[in-house]
């Protein structure tokens, strides 16, 4: 009893802080990995009411959850080790002259990684655990001051700010005296911060307006990863500068978002507002910035993070100058995005918020929650696939479910609309601080089952809003014997798809939950004679198996929605069935050996 005791004391003396130390991650490439309509935490299997902007890890998508993260093949983190996923509302400009919405470029975002001063032992984040701070429905100012507070001991949370750098101060960013009702409040400690959007221009060199958002660090094991309302809280004041999270609760690094945001490069069309108003709004309709919030899926290589934790206090300088990293860093010159898996017009200048979200706050209206988006039209499509500019090898994985039956056309599309803009790695400007509590759950319009296909076409018409998704993926099944007929279609392998679309005949029928049975009959009935199914819940029909080659069965290992005993395909990879699988080997090989015959330069037009 004496040894335990013994033990356990030298234990809690080692894993004792008495001074923070910290790392801020960085991210490369060239934008965003996406800009999505998507939230696995609070939406999950459905679009989201709004626009994320999404950094992190390829299989993002409407289903992510830690496991697939971690079956990623690339990442923006610098550090290859974490596959986590980081998301927040997309920032748009309201155009003064005809009050149209345009996205505002991300410039670049920071995340640093606190490991506070506590008595606790900080532990790495469990893979898995899903985090969202602040609030998405506040339309009101949450607060009498715009000051930051993250000790629930001193009064209400307030871990969210808008950062404002400016060269001169002169007049103030906020009004003075103002209550939040009509504009928003300014840090009695910081002239560079406060709550709400700032009614001056943020021009600091390289630090635009900047959205500042921390997250709480006690995680509770009893509540589970993904009750993301209850499973976290705020450590409390423990003396001598520490703060401790609850007995039986698990101490994790302190996260905090700095998403900085390109909007001093449209001061000449709104300079007529400065000191009056500000032009931007979040995505959710929000023109206050009060509703400043964000979302976490941990994706980290748990040993990777702990030695991180453990002796890594790089600050500014980056967690990719840590000592002694774990499984290496990201190479600078590649890029991870990925296309969304809701495919609809997010970029270019927009009548309306993608999702339709009303304006509110303000002038607007001061209701302390946004009214329910007026409409959220929906039609199926692919989930996400990865894009191919980056070098990581890490094996993709999709996670995304079929959404719910649409009631608007359904449109085939070959190709997401990208909203991806460039966000170069810039000077690190001085920090500030900033977030949130949980968000309520935001609604997702019901739909019906009256559909109309389109065939033979690949056209994305801007005013119509796609979304779906692939089944989630599961380890991979025995192939099915070639001999083995569905319809009269025999099991022909699985073979590489693309963008392009190497069967397109017709392009994702809406058949309800896919099976390969169900997929064949269709493609039979309307004539063709080739079918293939991908990302557990597709369907492709087609009489010409196009610039594929065969890949391995194992890349064919996502279950079928509407057959749990089969596979469908994988993320760009098809189940194909057809009526003559002789003649398509034949034509396959031949089509293979002509494409190495041509040679590189041939291959790249």
């Amino acid at each position: 009893m004496l040894l335990t005791t013994i033990f356990a004391t030298l234990v809690g003396t080692v894993a004792a802080k008495d001074s923070r130390t910290f790392a801020v991650l960085h991210h490369y490439g060239k934008g965003p990995l996406t800009t999505c309509r998507a939230d696995p935490v609070v939406s999950p299997g459905v679009p989201s009411a709004h626009l994320h902007t999404v950094m992190g890890a390829s299989n993002f998508g409407l289903n992510a959850t830690g496991e697939s993260l971690r079956q990623s093949r690339c990442t923006t983190a610098k550090p290859k080790a974490d596959l986590s996923a980081y998301w927040f509302p997309t920032l748009f400009f309201k155009d003064p002259k005809d009050g149209h919405f345009e996205q505002v470029k991300l410039f670049y975002m920071n995340v640093y990684y606190f490991f506070e001063a506590t008595n606790d032992k900080i532990q790495a984040f469990p893979v898995g655990l899903q985090m969202v701070s602040g609030n998405a429905m506040l339309r009101t100012a949450p607060s009498t001051t715009g000051n930051q507070n993250l000790d629930p001991s001193k009064g209400p949370v307030q871990p969210a700010q808008i950062t404002c750098p400016r060269g001169n101060f002169n007049p103030p960013s906020w009004p003075v005296g103002s209550d939040g009702s009509m504009a928003g409040i300014g840090d009695s400690n910081n002239k560079g911060s406060g709550i709400g959007f700032p009614f001056q221009d943020c021009d600091g060199y390289a630090s635009p307006m900047r959205a500042d958002l921390h997250f709480p660090s006690c995680y509770n094991p009893a509540a589970g990863l993904t009750n993301y309302k209850t499973n976290m809280a705020w450590p409390t004041d423990a003396g001598n500068g520490k703060h401790d999270c609850p007995k039986g609760w698990i101490h994790t690094p302190h996260i905090f978002y700095e998403v900085y945001w390109d909007t001093h490069a449209l001061l000449p069309r709104f300079k007529d507002l400065i000191g009056k108003e500000s032009p931007f709004v979040f995505a959710n309709g929000d023109v206050t910035g009060y509703s400043n919030h964000g979302d976490f899926i941990a994706g980290w290589d748990e040993k990777a993070l702990q030695q991180i934790i453990d002796n890594c206090d790089a600050g500014d300088a980056g967690m990719d100058k840590c000592p002694g990293l774990i499984g290496g860093l990201n190479d600078d010159s590649t890029s991870c995005n990925i296309e969304c898996p809701v495919v609809e017009t997010t970029s270019g200048n927009l009548d309306k918020l993608p999702g339709n979200n009303p304006l509110a706050g303000w002038k607007y209206g001061t209701a302390s929650t946004a009214p329910k988006p007026v409409d959220v039209p929906a039609a199926q499509v692919p989930a996400a696939a990865p894009s191919t500019s980056s070098t990581s090898s890490t094996k993709a994985a999709t996670t995304s479910k079929t959404a719910p039956s649409p009631s608007t056309t359904l449109v085939p599309v070959v190709k997401a609309a990208s909203s991806s803009v460039a966000a170069p790695v810039m000077p690190k400007p001085t920090t500030s601080a900033a977030a949130q509590m949980p968000a309520p759950k935001p609604p997702v319009a019901k739909s019906s089952s009256k559909t109309t296909t389109v065939v033979n076409t690949v056209t994305l018409w801007k005013t119509t809003t796609v979304y779906g998704g692939g089944a989630t993926a599961t380890a991979p099944a025995a192939a099915p014997s070639a001999t083995n007929a569905v319809a009269g279609f025999k099991y022909a392998g699985c073979f590489k798809d693309g963008q392009a679309r190497v069967l397109d005949g017709e392009i994702r029928p809406n058949l309800g939950k896919i099976s390969n049975t169900a997929c064949v009959t269709y493609c039979s009935s309307k004539g063709f004679s080739i079918a293939g199914t991908e990302y557990g819940g597709q369907c492709y029909c087609g009489s010409k198996l196009k610039s594929s080659e065969k890949l391995a069965e194992s890349a064919c290992n996502m279950t079928c929605e509407g057959a749990a005993g089969e596979k469908c395909g994988g993320g760009w990879a098809l189940s194909v069935y057809a009526k003559d699988t002789t003649a398509l080997t034949k034509r396959h090989a031949h089509n293979h050996l002509d494409h190495h015959r041509r040679g590189p330069s041939a291959r790249r037009r």
